[in-house]
């Protein structure tokens, strides 16, 4: 399903669907979403294209929910897409950003960051642990402290240690990496495409919570193909 946002403005189209798998959802009344596979859901919220009234859309629609992006952004990146999920009147339990560029080892680059309420299940679904016959997961698993973790990151200034999540028993290729964690009481995900990006992540690595940046937000690079998920 599609739909333009409020006063969104030109490019600002959103397509509603599952969070947990890409089934289109249907409105059912009283700002109720449902999806044919999962039932009564929180529908997502994904724009048709990246650009600066798509991505003001987004943060009215998820108001204080954390917004993750790297900051800063490196030369020749951009923000190829980001996505909700939130129903109509209460407040999100998800969002995803991706930002996309190249690196000199890996060439194209995709990092997706996922920040969720637990048993939402949108961060399994975009990792690729769900889907063609896998046993549905809603959350990283049991994976995520045990030992210590094998990266770090800065959220708002905060470390935050990330666990790696296998994918060996996933459907598809194994083209990814898969990085999980907890930040501020909710799961942070991140899913790097190609896998041998994970490189890319060191100690000084900062994910910056734009929902409340306001004007800046004219800097931000829009565009590039999203990813598939």
């Amino acid at each position: 399903m599609s739909i333009d946002e409020p006063g969104g403005g030109a490019g600002a189209a959103v397509r509603v669907e599952c969070p947990r798998c890409p089934a289109p959802v249907a409105e059912v009344g009283d700002g109720t979403w449902s999806c044919p596979e999962h039932g009564v859901v929180d529908p997502l919220w994904r724009p048709h294209a990246p650009s600066y009234d798509a991505f003001a859309g987004h943060l009215r629609r998820v108001g204080e929910f954390p917004t993750y992006l790297p900051w800063p952004l490196g030369p020749g990146w951009t923000v190829s897409d980001f996505a909700a999920v939130a129903s109509n009147a209460g407040p999100a339990s998800a969002t995803l950003t991706c930002v996309s560029g190249a690196s000199q080892l890996d060439g194209p680059v995709d990092v997706m960051v996922i920040s969720e309420e637990p048993g939402t299940g949108f961060g399994a679904r975009v990792a690729g642990l769900t889907g063609d016959g896998a046993v549905e997961r809603l959350d990283p698993g049991q994976e995520i402290g045990e030992g210590p973790p094998p990266v770090r990151v800065r959220v708002d200034q905060h470390p935050v240690g990330l666990w790696s999540v296998s994918v060996s028993g996933s459907p598809g290729e194994w083209d990814r990496s898969v990085l999980a964690g907890e930040a501020g009481g909710r799961w942070l995900w991140l899913v790097l495409r190609p896998a041998s990006a994970i490189l890319l992540l060191r100690d000084d690595w900062i994910l910056r919570d734009v929902s409340a940046t306001g004007p800046q937000l004219v800097a931000l690079p829009f565009g590039g193909a999203a990813p598939a998920w």
